[in-house]
C-alpha cells in the first residue's frame, strides 16, 4: 500500500480504487463513486506491471492475469498517461524502486494465445499471410459476438451516437458505393474485403459484379459461405490471394480497400498504390479507407499491439498516404475523417464483448478476451484524443483531365 500510495496520490481527481489479493482495499476517498477498480491478483502484481513500466510489460501483465480492471476499463488510460508524463526525480524514484524490490516476484504463466512469431522478410507475401493468419484467423465465432450482423470489421458510419451497430454498419457500406458510385454491370475490386459485408452488398443493391480478396483462409472460407446463402455466386466471389497476385490484365471499373491498408508497411506503400492503378481501368475510381496516426505520430506500432495483435501493422500521417497516391497518378477527389466514428464503433465492439465475456473465454479462451478487450478500449482512447484517425479517400485515374465525377457531392447524401 505505501507503493501505491507514492505511485498515485498525485492523481486528481482520483476516479478509481485498488483492491488487494487479501480483500482491502486502498481509496482515500470512500463514498466517491468510482469509475474503475484496479484489482490486484497476487503479491507480486505490481512488480510485473512496474519494475520495467512500458506498454508490453503492462499489457502482459493485464492479459496474464497479474492485475484485473472491473468497470469502464477505458477510464484507465488517462491514469497510464498521468504516470508516463508525471515529472519525477531521483529521490522519488529511487523510492518507488525500493518499494518495488521488496515485494515478491511471480514467474508468469504460460499464454494459449501465444505472441506471434514471424518468420521472413516483412512484408513479403509469405510473412504477410502469417500475420493477417494470426489476427483474423481465430474462430469466426468469437468475431460474431462483439462485430455486427454483417461481421464489417471496420468503422461504422453513424447518424448520432445513440444508433445501433448493426444500422450504422449497414450506413457505411451504403455511404461507400455511393461515394464510388457504383452502376449495375460494373466490376468492382476489394482489397481486403474481410468476411466480404461490401463486396455482397455492393452486388446485391448495386448490381455490380463484385470480387474480393483476403489473405485469411478462414475470411476466404466464410465469406463464400455467405455469398452462397445470398445466392449470389453468379456476380459475387471472394478469393484467397494477396492484391500483388491479382492479374494485372483484369481492369476494374472501380477499386475499394476498407481496413486493410494498415498491413501494407510504408516500403510497399508505392506498389500498392501502383498496383491500384494498373487494376484500375481509365476513369475509374479507388476509395481507400485507412487508419492513420497524428503527425506526430510513429508508424511504428506499440510492442504490446505488434506482439499480439497487429504483427507488422504500421500507422502512417495521412500526408504520406495522399503523396504516395499522387505519385502512382491518382488525383486526390476527396479526403474524409471518420475519426468519431470510429470512437463510436470501438465502444460498440467493446461493449457487446464485455456483455459475452463468459461465452468468448470458452471459444477463444480468457487471455484472447484479455487482449481484445485491451486492444479494442486503448484504441477508443486513441481516437477519443485524436492520436488516432481514420480516413476515406476518394482517388481517380482520370481521363487526361476529364474525372467523369459530378460537380457536387449532393448524391452521396441524398
Amino acid at each position: 500500500k505505501n507503493f501505491i500510495k507514492s505511485l498515485f496520490s498525485s492523481y486528481k481527481p482520483r476516479n478509481f480504487a485498488v483492491r488487494f489479493w487479501d480483500g482491502s482495499v486502498w481509496d482515500e476517498e470512500p463514498g466517491k463513486k468510482n469509475d474503475f477498480i484496479l484489482v490486484l491478483k497476487h503479491p507480486g502484481a505490481l512488480r510485473s506491471m512496474f519494475l520495467f513500466p512500458n506498454d508490453l510489460s503492462l499489457g502482459e501483465a493485464y492479459i496474464y492475469d497479474d492485475f484485473d480492471i472491473e468497470g469502464d476499463i477505458e477510464a484507465i488510460y488517462p491514469l497510464a498517461l498521468h504516470l508516463y508524463q508525471m515529472p519525477g526525480n531521483t529521490l522519488r524514484m529511487y523510492r518507488l524502486l525500493s518499494l518495488l524490490l521488496i515485494l515478491p516476484a511471480k514467474k508468469m504463466k504460460r499464454s494459449k494465445r501465444r505472441a506471434v512469431e514471424l518468420k521472413g522478410k516483412k512484408h513479403t507475401i509469405e510473412r504477410d499471410h502469417q500475420a493477417i493468419s494470426y489476427h483474423y484467423d481465430l474462430p469466426a465465432e468469437f468475431y460474431k459476438l462483439w462485430l455486427d450482423k454483417r461481421m464489417t470489421y471496420s468503422c461504422a458510419y453513424f447518424k448520432s451516437s445513440e444508433e445501433d451497430l448493426d444500422t450504422a454498419q449497414q450506413r457505411k457500406l451504403e455511404y461507400i458505393c455511393r461515394k464510388l458510385r457504383l452502376k449495375p454491370g460494373e466490376k468492382l475490386l476489394d482489397i481486403g474485403c474481410g468476411w466480404g459485408s461490401l463486396v455482397i452488398y455492393a452486388a446485391k443493391n448495386y448490381g455490380v459484379d463484385a470480387t474480393g480478396i483476403t489473405l485469411s483462409k478462414s475470411q476466404f472460407e466464410l465469406a463464400n459461405r455467405f455469398i452462397s446463402g445470398e445466392g449470389l455466386n453468379s456476380r459475387c466471389r471472394v478469393e484467397w490471394k494477396d492484391y500483388r497476385q491479382l492479374d494485372e490484365r483484369e481492369k476494374y471499373d472501380k477499386l475499394v480497400s476498407v481496413g486493410m491498408f494498415e498491413h501494407v508497411g510504408e516500403e510497399k506503400l508505392p506498389l500498392y498504390f501502383k498496383q491500384a492503378w494498373k487494376l484500375l481501368k481509365t476513369g475509374g475510381v479507388f476509395l481507400n479507407h485507412g487508419i492513420a496516426c497524428s503527425m506526430g505520430g510513429s508508424g511504428k506500432p506499440l510492442k504490446f499491439r505488434e506482439k499480439y495483435v497487429f504483427p507488422d501493422g504500421e500507422l502512417l500521417p495521412v500526408s504520406t498516404t495522399l503523396r504516395t497516391a499522387e505519385e502512382a497518378g491518382f488525383e486526390i477527389r476527396d479526403v474524409e475523417s471518420l475519426r468519431e466514428h470510429y470512437a463510436l464503433t470501438l465502444r460498440n465492439w467493446l461493449r457487446r464483448l464485455e456483455e459475452n465475456k463468459d461465452e468468448a473465454h470458452k471459444i477463444a479462451g480468457e487471455v484472447s478476451y484479455r487482449i481484445w478487450r485491451l486492444f479494442i478500449s486503448a484504441s477508443a482512447f486513441g481516437f477519443d484524443r485524436g492520436w488516432l484517425n481514420v480516413y476515406q479517400t476518394l482517388l481517380v485515374k482520370n481521363d487526361k483531365g476529364r474525372s467523369g465525377l459530378p460537380l457536387t457531392r449532393n448524391d452521396w447524401y441524398e
